[in-house]
């Protein structure tokens, strides 16, 4: 089952968040793959910081 951080919105399978070890939830929506964050606009409106699997909205 995929989880998604609550802090960055990074997905994982993961008790806690690889890249900043928040607290994750199962509650969450919509997903992107991020493959170059340095030249997404899309990354840089989200705040992303790092290329990945990640969720639009994270209850």
């Amino acid at each position: 089952m995929m989880l998604a951080c609550k802090k960055c919105m990074m997905l994982t399978e993961q008790e806690s968040c690889p890249s900043c070890g928040g607290e994750v939830s199962k509650e969450w929506q919509g997903m992107i793959v991020i493959v170059d964050h340095t030249q997404s606009e899309v990354a840089r409106h989200m705040g992303i910081k790092g290329n990945g699997k990640y969720a639009l909205k994270v209850r």
